[in-house]
Parts: C-alpha cells; structure tokens; sequence
C-alpha cells in the first residue's frame, strides 16, 4: 500500500481495548490516571477533557467559552468546528471569523485585540499551509486552542485532538488545557478509551519529509500544463504537497488509485472519493468546481528516486485516461 494520505487518514492497526482503563467509582482507577498524567506531561498542560470530535462537541466547548469572553474561529480549521461555529451563530450567539486569503495564508487583519478566544492552528486543514502562532500572539492577547493533530506549536494555549485522523476510528477527541479554560469532567464522564488510542497514535507518529521535492519535481515533469498549484508548498508543513489537476474532480482519481493500492486525499472527508469539493480551497476565494481539482500527499517514509517516478507515473496515467472519458461525455 502506497499511503499518501497519512495527516487525513491515519488508520492505526492492531488496536487493543485494556481492560485495566474501565472507569469506575468504586474500583481503582490508577491505570488510567498514570496515562492521563503521561498525557499531559508530553505536551505540559495541566488539564485534559474528552469531548465528542463533532458539531455538538465543538458546540459544547464554544458555549463553555461563550460565559468567558469574545471567540474567533479561523476558516481554516476543522469541518466540526465550523458546523459548531454556524450553530453558534443559529442560536443568536456572537463570534468572529478569521477568513482566509487567496494564497492560503491566515488573514492577520482579521485578528482583533478585542478577542479574548482563537481557535487557530499551527496549520489549515486540506492544504496544510502553516500558521506561526507566535506571530499570531504578537497581535492579540487571546488564548489559541489548536489543533494538533498533524502539528504541536508551544504557543497554544489549549490543543485538541482528532481520533479519526490519528486512528482511523471515531472515539471523540482530547483536549489539554490551563488554567481551568473549560469545566473539568470528572473521571466517570472520561472517554477513557479515546485517550488511550490517541496518545497510543500520538507516541508512534512520525513523519518524513524528505520525498517532498521529489514528488514536486516529478509531478511537474511528467504532467507540464496540466498540474497547478493553489498554495507555495515552502508555506506547508514539510511532509505535505498540495497541488492540483486540471479538468477532472479529484474523487476520480482518489477512487482509480485507490484500486492499485495508492491512496490520496482532496481534503477533509475526501479521502474516500466522497463527493464534497474542498471547503478550505472554496474559503480561499476559488469557486467549487475549481476547488474540486485540489489534491494533498502527506507522507510518513521516505520514497526512493524510482519509487516516486513508478507512482507519479500512475498518477499521470490514470489522470489522463480519466480526462480523455470526461472529454467524451
């Protein structure tokens, strides 16, 4: 397998429920508490909630912080968040946006002094293009809660977790924290099984870089014209490439490569071909059939000189056989 979609899909194997993490008043629940405490102590905060990674989870937090202060939420995040964000809004509730600007960079003028919450990562999702958060605390006093799944920058203030993205399976995701930012769950309300996977991931995650040119280089090569570029690929994380193919949805393709076993992403929720186009593309001011051409590699090994070619290769191929259908129909 052929796996070019590590930062979306993960998929973890072999994964194993102990039975020593059931959570309960009247037994001893030290196991659990000796991982909750390695938890924090690998990424030195003080607090940890589990919270279901969806729209109602997001929204939960979002209310939580609502009683505290004024929240921004950068465009650039995760799916659920925005859902939880939209709902937010549903409900007559007030919040800022963080808009993106056409080169995939954080619009900064969007950052206020007034904010006293940001929900802004060290990277956008689908295009992986990093934000500097120490940039970003130069210009507002705000706390940031971050993702971190693919990326952990010191400068958040609170980071969460996404199971699906680390493992494969949806469990609810984790969140770490200071200062008692959010209300504390006691430990019967703890998805104990969620922080286990997840800091299981987390411990055997790694990444390799090293290709990424490699991959560039020859996909310019082998596709000339046909392959464009929405972001600067020296702007996104280093074992990331994100590009795009001209005249065919990128489902097409994920869908044809993923029958040799070689599989890519267009984004969030679209590693399996589903239908939906970029939402972070569209959010950079391209239309939606443009931001369906968008395609991301992440990559977890180093690939050789003939082993990249043999893939771009197939790429190209089963691109242009794609192109040559959609051009009769």
């Amino acid at each position: 397998m052929t796996k070019l979609n590590i930062l979306q899909y993960s998929n973890m194997q072999n994964l194993h429920i102990r039975p020593e993490l059931k959570l309960s008043i009247l037994e001893n629940n030290q196991s659990y508490l000796e991982l909750e405490k390695k938890f924090l102590s690998k990424y030195s905060f003080n607090f940890l909630n589990t919270f279901s990674f969806d729209k109602a989870g997001f929204l939960e937090l979002l209310l939580q912080l609502n009683k505290k202060g004024k929240i921004a939420i950068s465009v650039g995040e995760t799916q659920s968040l925005i859902e939880a964000a939209k709902e937010f809004e549903n409900l007559g509730l007030k919040l800022s946006w963080i808009n993106l600007q056409k080169d995939g960079n954080i619009n900064k003028a969007d950052i206020s002094t007034e904010f006293d919450f940001i929900f802004i990562s060290s990277y956008v999702m689908d295009t992986f293009v990093k934000t500097n958060l120490k940039e970003i605390k130069k210009l507002t006093n705000a706390k940031i809660i971050s993702n971190a799944s693919a990326n952990y920058d010191i400068s958040s203030d609170a980071i969460y977790f996404d199971s699906y993205k680390l493992t494969g399976f949806f469990m609810g995701g984790v969140i770490l924290f200071d200062e008692e930012l959010f209300e504390e769950k006691t430990i019967g309300f703890t998805n104990s099984i969620a922080v286990d996977f997840i800091y299981e991931a987390l411990e055997k995650q790694s990444f390799d870089g090293s290709s990424k040119e490699l991959f560039e280089k020859s996909l310019k090569e082998v596709l000339k014209d046909d392959i464009y570029f929405f972001v600067d690929n020296k702007q996104t994380l280093p074992y990331s490439l994100h590009f795009a193919l001209k005249g065919i949805k990128a489902r097409e393709l994920i869908r044809t490569l993923a029958l040799d076993d070689i599989h890519i992403t267009n984004g969030e929720g679209c590693s399996l071909g589903l239908s939906k186009p970029s939402r972070i593309i569209q959010a950079m001011a391209y239309d939606e059939t443009t931001s369906r051409n968008s395609i991301s590699f992440s990559f977890d090994k180093a690939y050789t000189q003939d082993e990249v070619e043999k893939i771009v290769q197939k790429l190209a191929k089963k691109y242009r056989q794609i192109k040559v259908l959609n051009e009769g129909n």
